[in-house]
């Protein structure tokens, strides 16, 4: 090994620019920079054995490469895996990347071999040095001892909204940093039951309101009633003289003050209504309406909402699939993260779906028995993002009349085949695995649901198991949602217990091995095949998506989204706590990187997908997305040790 050299002016600059050290006061970055030193490795210098060198300060990557190798894994024929001395690699680390740093913190030998890769300059940091700062430096202890702390993972979201042109001003973040109770102007205006529809309209003049609260004599609220509904009576002429609570919805669709104006916009729009009633402390204290939030925001998704609600031919629903993108990039604008902007694209979704099969089944006529559209996949689990494909599939009443199987066959067949059609009109791709409901495969009746499920779940076969999985994230999209219900309450009933099907799913979670590390412009994984690009969906996402879904089934959760999934782990103690905080914040940086990676691609005219070259990425989005990995990693960890998957 050469011999350091002090160069305070380079070690200066290097640290100004290099995570965590980019965060530091300037008065703590000289005095840390005076302490550093310069030092060249040749390539093929071997800088850590495992299992024997006691790192004496810390080692920061200036220019070059390092590799690290761990224990390498051998299984003999009966599956029993032995930790031998073949080298394993386990991280390649370029510019800005450090080793040495946990045998400093554990007071330890190293855990790896540490090779130089290409000849390479270090900036060392003293052992005490680096021990003393991070006990005086909270940013550093966290960036060190757990990992991307989250005042990063906040700071690579701001970047990744930087990214999106058109950047909105402060005024756009109100969906986000508003809530639904700051739109609230008066207290509301009730009326008893048996108030009649002249008495309710002219209260409503009389006080300016929209709406009114319809209560029992004892103060109880019961319904609501809005203008809508009054213009409503007027077109069917109905007797004024009517009590009011013949047009009453029941019951009130309330929220509570301090949700964000985002959630109450999304649940009016899901719901496809105009006034939500807000809640304080339980008591409902006024009623805002959609055009409040419009009026406030300036510009909301509400608009396109609207178009399609009142669009009344296929052809004229068709043209608004592709304009979701430039609304949702305004959610992008205005801080939204992913959860927030997949649950957007999936309402709007929604009703581009609901509208198609309502315009179709007034092309076609009645379906001749009750049948729910069922949605799987990323539509299932309510990710959705701008380069997403068709998963669906129908669920049809069980008959035992064979004339009205045989009409209800010809029927459902014309169908699925037009709403694939349309959907895909609409920007919605088919499925290139031809899962989709226009497949005979995926049209069935109840009992056929029911024992399809019963076979996959009850006599596992690996490569059915993982064709299948998408299923199991199967959600109502349009129809009788009592279908879906019935065949969820026996999809976990089967599971409970199945510890045959249950490691089938875990073993399929870890066929898909996170990527080790960025090196330049490169991905580097274990086969070191992927080269340039990476596919955020399947290397990136899909670690999460699986292990959420073999957990979810196992422990009975009944949520298909991601995110909801690991919430509900998390909060019924199925998971540590700290790592289920831990899998869905790294999921959601890799779902928004998704997002923003696909909007560039449609600015450029180009076809959103999800192969990212890390060239464009930022260092803060690099380190953040490889710390996201690294959760990945754990979660395929504790699916091994849980299910004793030995897996090489």
């Amino acid at each position: 090994m050469s011999d350091p050299t002090r160069q305070p002016g380079m070690a200066l600059d290097f640290l100004r620019t290099t995570l965590p050290f980019s965060e530091l006061p300037p008065d703590v970055l000289q005095w840390l920079a005076r302490a550093c030193a310069v030092d060249f490795m040749p390539s093929g210098t071997r800088l850590f054995e495992r299992g024997r060198t006691r790192p004496d300060r810390l080692w920061l990557v200036q220019k070059g490469a390092v590799r690290l190798d761990g224990n390498g894994r051998d299984a003999d024929m009966t599956g029993t895996e032995t930790v031998i001395d073949v080298p394993e690699l386990t991280d390649v680390r370029g510019e800005g990347a450090s080793v040495g740093a946990v045998a400093l913190l554990e007071g330890g030998v190293a855990s790896a071999n540490v090779d130089t890769v290409e000849d390479t300059f270090f900036i060392t940091m003293p052992r005490e040095v680096f021990l003393q700062l991070v006990e005086r430096e909270q940013v550093v202890a966290q960036y060190y001892m757990k990992g991307l702390p989250e005042r990063f993972v906040s700071k690579a979201f701001a970047e990744m909204r930087v990214r999106c042109e058109g950047l909105a001003d402060e005024k756009g973040l109100y969906l986000f940093a508003s809530r639904v109770g700051d739109l609230v102007s008066r207290p509301p205006v009730a009326a008893v039951r048996g108030t009649s529809l002249r008495e309710a309209a002219a209260m409503m003049v009389e006080r300016g309101v929209g709406s009114l609260l319809i209560q029992e004599e004892n103060g109880e609220i019961i319904g609501i009633v809005t203008d809508s509904d009054l213009r409503k009576a007027v077109a069917m002429c109905m007797d004024y003289a009517a009590p009011v609570e013949t047009l009453m919805t029941t019951p009130v669709v309330a929220m509570e003050a301090e949700r964000p104006c985002f959630d109450g916009l999304l649940e009016m729009m899901r719901r496809q209504m105009h006034h939500l009633a807000v809640v304080r402390d339980g008591r409902i204290i006024g009623v805002v309406t959609a055009h409040d939030i419009m009026v406030m925001q300036g510009r909301t998704p509400m608009s396109l909402f609207r178009e399609i609600m009142h669009q009344r031919t296929l052809e004229g629903v068709q043209p608004l699939g592709p304009r979701v993108v430039q609304v949702v990039r305004g959610l992008v604008e205005e801080g939204a993260r992913a959860g927030a902007i997949t649950r957007m694209i999936t309402v709007f979704n929604d009703l581009i779906l609901e509208k198609v099969l309502a315009l179709l089944q007034r092309e076609l006529g009645p379906p001749p028995v009750p049948f729910c559209w069922m949605c799987m996949g990323s539509e299932g689990r309510r990710e959705q993002t701008f380069a997403t494909d068709q998963d669906n599939a129908l669920i049809i009443r069980d008959t035992d009349d064979p004339i009205v199987r045989r009409a209800a066959g010809i029927y459902f067949d014309e169908l699925a085949k037009r709403a694939v059609g349309h959907l895909a009109a609409c920007g919605f791709r088919l499925c290139a695995g031809n899962m989709m409901a226009s497949n005979p495969q995926w049209r069935q009746e109840q009992a056929g649901w029911s024992e399809l499920f019963a076979r996959w779940v009850r006599r596992p076969e690996p490569e059915e198991v993982l064709r299948a999985s998408i299923f199991f994230d199967f959600r109502a999209g349009y129809g009788r949602e009592d279908y879906v219900d019935a065949l969820w309450g026996q999809v976990l009933a089967d599971v409970a217990g199945n510890e045959l099907f249950q490691r089938h799913l875990a073993a399929d979670c870890l066929r898909m091995r996170p990527p080790l590390s960025f090196f330049r412009n490169f991905i580097v994984e274990k086969d070191g095949q992927h080269r340039n690009t990476l596919d955020l969906k399947r290397r990136g996402g899909l670690p999460f998506v699986d292990f959420a879904r073999v957990m979810a089934l196992r422990c009975g959760v009944r949520e298909t989204g991601t995110l909801d999934r690991l919430l509900a782990l998390e909060a019924g103690g199925h998971i540590p706590a700290q790592l289920g905080k831990e899998a869905r914040e790294a999921y959601e940086l890799v779902m928004h990187l998704r997002l923003v990676h696909q909007l560039e691609a449609v600015e450029r005219d180009q076809t959103p997908d999800n192969h990212v070259d890390p060239a464009r990425m930022s260092d803060l989005e690099k380190q953040a997305l490889k710390e996201a990995f690294a959760v990945a990693v754990r979660l395929q960890g504790f699916l091994r040790d849980l299910f004793h998957l030995d897996l090489g």
